[in-house]
């Protein structure tokens, strides 16, 4: 089907015959007359370009319509080329005159002129075109007609939003992106990754992740294989990891979504990388540990109160409340009772503490009592567990970054089980006595004690004094 009025209703009106009222955007004579060969190579090139191409004369008539525009709205040349504007066919009537003062107004103005409106296929459907249209000049330079491209806006604006989106997320999002290569290494970076990796956006390409986290570097790279070859992973996964900064390394959690990028060019997937999506929620999930945390020792001590009420023996209580405070709060647990059964709390001079209940060494079991010869533990001077009763307040201590031997040492040094590294001490108190002290101990691989350790050791601590009290101080029984 040709682009061109020749292809319509022009060849029944012969060469020397030309149809009134029709204008020619472009000639289709040469200086001694008509030029079929010309007509049929302007035809040629408008069927062979990619754009849809329509033409009106000065009147607004269809002169020309190529395959392209034939392919978008379904119209073909023989149906298109004649017809005076697009209404009736091409646009909705109620659109008509808009479309078409907008599209022959460019003849009367300098330049091209880019338009947006909504077209009719042939088969009703409505499709939103793009157009760019030029005045075309006759010889005298007045105004012959119109030319007109147009495409689907669709295509032109999904590739505006990739373009938008590419950008946003790269400079406004509110969360980390990063695009991993396929040697799962950082490609590009937007700056708020970069600044949850304390790193430069520059600095941070083509770095092994080893560089930028001091842990959880194996477990991203892992997660980062696996969408390589398998895809992406149903839901998002949360990370902990210690990002590397000048003042030392910092744990963050990140919730991190991964998308597996193949190139859309490739007739077979070929595997670009990874996208790497992640948000720092470290303080939610802190919050929902320590909220967990609260609500389990909070039911431990519930728990431990209805065990110690049903022994007969107060100082089997005692031990039951030390036994319930240990699941997953320490490793070992001590209790030290002031030697002659209680302390005033305006009474001074030098403190003794004999031992009255231990977790039992080199094996799990429950506390026992210990302590009927009562004989004073060998503490030295400045023993934690002497600073607590001499202060009523609790004491924490712990063996610092040391060697494992330094740190046996250390525990040994005080009395405490050998694999000891970090200690929490809380004061035994009932009715203004200061009974004894209660040692939680922790071993290595453990955190050190914090100040909600310190509140809860000092719960238990209370509910342990209340039942020696009863127990007449253990010894004197």
């Amino acid at each position: 089907m040709s682009a061109s009025r020749r292809s319509g209703t022009t060849d029944e009106l012969g060469p020397d015959e030309p149809e009134p009222g029709r204008g020619h955007p472009v000639a289709d004579d040469g200086p001694d007359g008509p030029d079929p060969g010309g007509s049929d190579l302007l035809a040629a090139l408008l069927d062979g370009m990619d754009a849809a191409l329509c033409a009106f004369d000065a009147d607004g008539v269809v002169t020309h319509w190529n395959r392209e525009a034939e392919r978008i709205l379904g119209w073909t040349a023989t149906e298109a080329v004649g017809r005076k504007g697009f209404a009736g066919w091409a646009v909705r009537e109620a659109d008509a005159e808009e479309v078409e003062g907008r599209l022959l107004s460019v003849m009367h103005a300098p330049g091209r002129q880019v338009h947006e409106f909504a077209l009719v296929t042939k088969d009703g459907g409505r499709v939103l075109v793009r157009t760019q249209s030029a005045a075309v000049r006759g010889p005298d330079g007045k105004p012959a007609g119109v030319y007109c491209a147009f495409s689907e806006v669709h295509a032109q604006i999904d590739l505006e939003r990739s373009i938008a989106l590419s950008e946003a997320l790269f400079e406004d999002a509110s969360w980390g992106v990063v695009l991993v290569d396929a040697d799962l290494r950082p490609a590009v970076v937007n700056a708020h990754a970069a600044r949850a990796l304390g790193i430069g956006r520059t600095s941070v390409l083509g770095r092994p992740l080893g560089d930028l986290l001091a842990q959880g570097a194996e477990e991203l790279e892992s997660a980062l294989t696996h969408v390589l070859a398998e895809g992406a992973p149903p839901a998002p996964a949360e990370m902990w990891v210690s990002v590397r900064t000048p003042e030392g390394d910092k744990r963050r959690c990140w919730r991190s979504g991964f998308l597996r990028l193949a190139s859309p060019l490739a007739e077979e997937p070929v595997p670009l990388g990874v996208g790497w999506l992640f948000q720092d929620v470290t303080e939610a999930k802190q919050g929902e540990q320590e909220s967990a945390l609260l609500r389990f020792r909070a039911n431990q001590l519930h728990r431990a109160a209805r065990a110690a009420a049903e022994c007969e023996d107060p100082a089997e209580a005692a031990t039951v409340h030390l036994d319930f405070a240990l699941a997953g709060f320490a490793d070992h647990a001590l209790i030290d009772r002031v030697a002659g059964g209680a302390r005033a709390e305006e009474e001074a001079g030098p403190v003794r503490l004999v031992r009255a209940a231990a977790t039992p060494a080199g094996m799990p079991g429950p506390s026992q009592l210990t302590g009927q010869a009562g004989l004073p533990v060998r503490y030295e001077e400045g023993h934690p567990a002497l600073q607590c009763v001499e202060r009523a307040g609790t004491v924490r201590a712990d063996a610092g970054s040391v060697p494992a031997e330094q740190a046996r040492e250390w525990a040994l040094a005080r009395q405490w089980p050998d694999d000891s590294v970090h200690a929490l001490c809380a004061v035994l108190r009932s009715r203004g006595r200061t009974l004894g002290v209660v040692t939680f101990l922790r071993g290595a691989g453990r955190s050190r004690f914090e100040r909600s350790d310190a509140t809860y050791a000092e719960d238990v601590a209370v509910r342990i004094g209340v039942a020696l009290d009863l127990a007449g101080v253990l010894g004197e029984k």
